[in-house]
């Protein structure tokens, strides 16, 4: 018999941090194991559902609580919800903490330094936003605050891919 899983894990850092490379590998491996699984990446739902949406304080509440409604509704339909978003303070966090219920959510910090990501740029993002076309970035000109409570932390600028994912499946505990 299959242990009751119903977990929401979600991935929280900078970008470039490793959150949706990690949060597909999960997935997939998730799927792998006949688990239902879905991933929210926060790239898609700002281009989708939260395109009306701008990067000041009071949008970047609403896109969270929004992400944070949607996971709260899948995970009842399935085992795992994943979700890859920077969220980038302890208000929004706990926001989306409350909204799914904590003893469904886990959170997990990818601590990876400003200037691992900023190096590792796989969007182009911190070029972009260096040279001014894009404003608020979170780490550059708007503020990354670290998690006080997390259920994991990775630091992907010290650990590898697998390291990381290994560490991951510990926290999904299956």
């Amino acid at each position: 018999m299959r242990k009751n899983t119903k977990k929401v894990i979600w991935f929280t850092g900078l970008s470039g941090s490793g959150k949706s490379t990690l949060s597909k590998r999960l997935v997939n491996y998730l799927k792998g194991k006949k688990y239902s699984c879905i991933i929210l990446d926060g790239d898609e739902i700002r281009a989708g559902l939260c395109s009306d949406l701008k990067f000041d304080e009071q949008d970047r509440v609403e896109n969270i609580r929004r992400i944070a409604e949607i996971s709260s509704l899948m995970i009842k339909q399935n085992d795992f919800v994943v979700v890859a978003t920077i969220s980038p303070n302890n208000k929004l966090r706990d926001c989306a903490r409350k909204i799914i219920g904590k003893e469904f959510f886990k959170l997990v910090y990818l601590s990876a330094s400003f200037e691992f990501c900023k190096a590792r740029d796989p969007k182009g993002l911190y070029k972009k936003a260096s040279s001014g076309k894009i404003q608020n970035f979170t780490g550059l000109t708007s503020v990354f605050q670290a998690p006080i409570k997390y259920d994991l932390e990775i630091d992907t600028s010290q650990m590898t891919i697998k390291q990381s994912f290994n560490e991951l499946i510990k926290l999904v505990n299956i």
